[in-house]
């Protein structure tokens, strides 16, 4: 097996009002099918050990996590080198069943994006109400990132992960600089606690 590289090679910004980190290769599946069927809350539950998300909603427990991506769309997370044996299992579970798992691990990049200030970085580039109190952990957004889709969710208090595709890694990491400027906080929403 080939060694994992990350989209921009250990990137990182710090100094400014919130600390911007590529994460190293994490596994991703895109899982298509009828999210209410009993066969698929079975595979979740075996492959990552987490049930069905609500709409909206991510699960992360330790390294595994699924979110509620669409109607019929899931994302999964796992170890980026449990992703083929995650998906065999998956398709095992599904049967004949007419469902989609697809290894998306290297498609994607994901950021970190911690500090005080992390509401106030990304409200600046996506038309999310990030309020504390609209936005808590548990719940993922899919939107645009300037002219860019992504998604992302809280990890804990100040913390926000957030996935892209992994073509517009490197505009999305200027982005995410610029909104981190130091001197540039609104204060907006760490004025909110």
């Amino acid at each position: 097996m080939s060694e994992a590289v990350s989209a921009l090679k250990a990137a990182e910004f710090t100094g400014g009002i919130a600390e911007v980190t590529l994460m190293d290769p994490i596994g991703m599946i895109s899982v298509r099918g009828d999210l209410g069927a009993g066969y698929m809350k079975k595979a979740l539950k075996k492959a990552v050990g987490l049930g069905l998300p609500d709409t909206r909603s991510v699960q992360i427990n330790g390294d595994r996590g699924v979110a509620w991506m669409s109607p019929d769309e899931l994302l999964l997370l796992c170890p980026y080198d449990q992703v083929s044996d995650t998906i065999d299992m998956l398709t095992k579970c599904f049967g004949s069943n007419h469902t989609l798992a697809v290894n998306v691990s290297d498609a994607r990049a994901v950021f970190r994006i911690t500090g005080a200030h992390s509401r106030d970085v990304l409200a600046k580039l996506a038309p999310v109400d990030l309020s504390p109190d609209s936005f808590t952990p548990g719940m993922i957004r899919r939107t645009r990132l300037a002219q860019v889709p992504a998604a992302f969710w809280i990890e804990d208090g100040d913390s926000f992960r957030l996935v892209c595709f992994r073509s517009v890694a490197q505009y999305v990491f200027d982005l995410l600089k610029t909104a981190a400027q130091a001197g540039s906080a609104p204060e907006y929403y760490s004025a909110a606690r």
